[in-house]
């Protein structure tokens, strides 16, 4: 085994096991995906978490500079083809295999960087943040399950922004405590949290449902090597969702819903039931 190949199948541990200490409810969604997709599926997980925690988590240190450092890095892998940051490395690795556009990777560290400018957002800016935080995330994936099938791409890149917005406008209601006490951010846009109310509660659940059922119609139509994991993120994200919309406004403010282990056991096999009988 060349010294290359060896160094890039040691980094790969680092994507896999960040993305398992990140998220359980990911890597067990992935490990369900072909053993072809489940790496560079790992590696885009892995650059998207470490982003998002700059922003979001190491508060004791200048962010703006170590987002800045992150950018200069991941550009300057993507350029050389290597990186001696395991987790860009991996970025860079399968980012350049499966040819993904650019603009995509632009467009979510403009997201990153809004994290730390802005705490308000209207209709545009929430539009721009959605996209780049979210959707492009679900069209790197795309890249990965179409593997270089352009025309299949084409026509599921609806239904996989749609899934990517309503992954992260669930993560928002779900976050809603953290972000406003926590961060003073307000991702929705004409919400006074310090009186959110049914009616906004509400208009932003009819939203959500909206991306979900533009989602799932692409779902059944993805490869196969992909269809099944991308099925069961779908149905935890949108139990999670069916969850949080049984709550009163006010208690979203108070605690984190989540769904316990037991209930994503229950999501699995519900899911697998299902998809053997065609019935998704």
């Amino acid at each position: 085994m060349s010294t290359l190949k060896l160094y890039d199948e040691a980094t790969a541990y680092s994507s896999k096991y960040t993305t398992l200490m990140y998220s359980s409810s990911f890597s067990s969604a992935i490990k369900l995906l072909h053993k072809d997709l489940r790496q560079p599926i790992f590696d885009i997980y892995g650059f998207v978490r470490f982003a998002d925690e700059i922003v979001d988590t190491f508060h004791d240190y200048d962010k703006v500079a170590l987002l800045q450092q992150f950018k200069i890095d991941t550009y300057q892998a993507l350029s050389q083809g290597i990186s001696m940051n395991p987790i860009l490395h991996r970025f860079q690795l399968t980012f350049n295999k499966y040819k993904i556009d650019p603009a995509l990777l632009d467009a979510f560290l403009l997201s990153m960087e809004m994290d730390l400018s802005k705490q308000h957002y209207d209709d545009q800016t929430y539009n721009t943040y959605i996209y780049g935080s979210a959707e492009v995330v679900g069209l790197m994936c795309l890249y990965i399950f179409c593997e270089g099938n352009q025309a299949q791409f084409e026509e599921l890149k609806p239904s996989a922004k749609s899934l990517g917005a309503a992954f992260q406008k669930v993560n928002f209601l779900r976050d809603i405590k953290a972000d406003f006490e926590g961060l003073d951010r307000m991702y929705f846009p004409n919400c006074d949290f310090s009186n959110f109310s049914q009616a906004d509660k509400d208009k932003i659940e009819e939203d959500i449902q909206n991306d979900f059922s533009i989602a799932l119609a692409g779902i059944k139509h993805l490869p196969l090597k992909a269809r099944f994991g991308v099925y069961v993120a779908f149905k935890y994200y949108y139990s999670l969702f069916k969850k949080i919309k049984k709550v009163h406004p006010h208690s979203i403010l108070k605690t984190r819903i989540r769904i316990p282990d037991y209930g994503k056991i229950f999501i699995l096999a519900k899911a697998s039931i299902r998809s053997q009988l065609n019935l998704f």
